[in-house]
Formats: C-alpha cells, structure tokens, sequence
C-alpha cells in the first residue's frame, strides 16, 4: 500500500529528542477523511495526541494514527526504569479505510486495495520508527530500519503463521478478534471494525491485553 505523508506527519523532534507539543500539530488531516477514526475507548484516561495522516496516490486520506500515553522519542537507547520497565508508556491506535482495489479520482492508475494485513504492516513499521538499539551506530540506523520494514511487510502478509497469536479486544463494546504479536521492542496488533475501517495499534510499557478500541466521536477535540 503506497501512501505519503501529509502536513500533519509526525512531528519534528525538538532539541534533546523530544518531540514537539501536540497542541502544534493540525487536525486538518483528519478531518478531510471519509472514514471513522479510532484510539482507545474511555477506559484509557491519559494524554492522547495527533500523529500523521497518510495519502493515497490521488490525495485521498487513507490512514492515520492517534497516539496515547508518553509521547515516544527516537533515542539511542530508549529510556528504561530502574527495573527495566520502559519509562516511556504509550500505545498508537492506526485507523485504515477499508478499500478494494480501484481507479484514482484521476484516472491516471489503480490503487492498491486495504486489509487488515495493512493495518498490521502500518503499525509494525509505527513501532519501528521509536526503536532504535542501543549498541547500534548512528550511521547503521538506516540500514536496520529497511531491513526491519521488510521483516515487518513479511509478518503483515502472514497472518496466520506462527508469529502471531490471537486475542480478542473490544471495539465499541463487541468483542473482536485481532492478530497479536511481541518482540524485543514492543507490541503489535490488527483487526478490522464493523465501521468500514481495520484497525492496528502499537505501544511499548502498556499491555495491550487490557485495551479497547472505540470510534472517536469528534477528532477535532484533538486539536
């Protein structure tokens, strides 16, 4: 699924790593899509905060991500606690519109279609750009990252093999059946929604056992 990055893409990192505020990011994105979006359900009391929205080839919002808890920086070695516990808690809600493969509004070609395999291969590659390991040279980052993004587009076309297990979350109240899987750097997950969308998460020091997901009634709150 071949997508770009609009204005609201991930914010840059200010000096020191962090990132910049959400209250500076735009809602503008989001609000152009055809689609429901979706974070954590009223369970989850924390921050919640803008992330990206993602494009298809003929401009149309196709996907986009809320974040929720800590927001994550990009470190050398990212922060751990005393007892080796994250010291940076979040979870990334991905929003995917499900679509079959059709024509650009232009014309011009044929857009890939969505899944949940999508979903998952989003929210593997979320978790990736907030990992970075800490006996890794600055200058080899790169070359690791495309690596893992391969590995991870492998793992999202393969649901049913043995890297994944399944778990059931709500999403608006009715159990749901997701893809679920752990590594050394976080956790992944996708499912799809009776809304029209599919739906994968990410996070790292918040277990995903205890989520849920709910369809947000009015994303410019996030403003």
């Amino acid at each position: 699924m071949e997508t770009t990055s609009q204005a609201v893409a991930q914010a840059p990192a200010a000096e020191g790593g962090q990132q910049v505020p959400s209250a500076r990011r735009t809602v503008d994105g989001y609000l152009q899509a055809p689609f429901p979006w979706y974070g954590l359900d009223e369970a989850f009391t924390g921050p919640r905060w803008l992330m990206q929205v993602g494009t298809a080839a003929d401009g149309a919002v196709e996907h986009g991500s809320i974040g929720h808890g800590d927001e994550p920086s990009v470190k050398n070695e990212y922060a751990v606690g005393s007892a080796g516990e994250p010291k940076e808690k979040f979870a990334v809600v991905v929003t995917v519109a499900a679509s079959p493969s059709r024509r650009s509004a232009d014309g011009t070609g044929l857009l890939e279609a969505t899944s949940v395999s999508s979903a998952a291969w989003l929210a593997g590659v979320g978790l990736l750009s907030f990992t970075w390991p800490g006996q890794m040279d600055h200058s080899l980052r790169d070359d690791w990252l495309d690596q893992q993004t391969e590995t991870a587009w492998a793992l999202a076309d393969d649901l049913a093999g043995s890297d994944w297990s399944s778990l059931s979350l709500p999403v608006d109240g009715v159990p749901t059946p997701f893809h679920y899987r752990e590594s050394e750097f976080g956790w992944v997950l996708a499912g799809s929604t009776q809304a029209g969308v599919h739906v994968g998460a990410y996070g790292r020091g918040m277990s995903a056992y205890g989520l849920g997901f709910a369809m947000i009634k009015d994303i410019s709150a996030y403003a």
